[in-house]
């Protein structure tokens, strides 16, 4: 898959993952309701696609799918280890943003080593300056370090 279709999958996975911090839903159904009306364009998340009227290709939907349902299956030690690692920090006192955002770069830190670290830390950081607030790279790139350090020692 291109670099760009990538992309354009966690931007999609980050809008599913904050959509599901409301929703007591079956994944499926989040799934099904988010496909069909994604295209909101006053959504606090904005746009995530420049192309707005073209369709997603299955390739990126499916990709955004796995890294939500992976960060489902993760949560419970994703939200225990960003609460560890997160000084001062409550999981609830945190900017939903950012707690999605932090939430699929730690999945993919913790569970898929086929990202390569950097690659997760950088597309946190890089999403997060079109989504998050001016602290959210600074916040997000603290947090995605610690948690690579405790998941990923040095040359793995």
């Amino acid at each position: 898959m291109a670099k760009g279709m990538r992309r354009q999958g966690r931007e999609l996975a980050l809008k599913l993952i904050y959509s599901l911090q409301d929703q007591d839903s079956s994944l499926e159904e989040v799934f099904a309701d988010f496909w069909e009306n994604f295209r909101f364009r006053d959504d606090v998340l904005g746009d995530p696609l420049d192309e707005f009227n073209l369709p997603i290709p299955l390739e990126v939907r499916e990709y955004a799918e796995g890294l939500v349902r992976g960060v489902a299956d993760y949560l419970e030690r994703i939200d225990q280890m960003i609460e560890e690692l997160s000084t001062n920090w409550a999981l609830d006192r945190m900017a939903r943003v950012d707690l999605s955002l932090l939430r699929l770069a730690a999945y993919e830190l913790m569970a898929r080593p086929d990202v390569p670290t950097s690659v997760a830390i950088n597309e946190a950081i890089e999403i997060g300056k079109i989504y998050g607030t001016k602290d959210t790279p600074a916040f997000v790139n603290g947090i995605l370090d610690k948690i690579s350090r405790a998941c990923r020692p040095a040359g793995s």
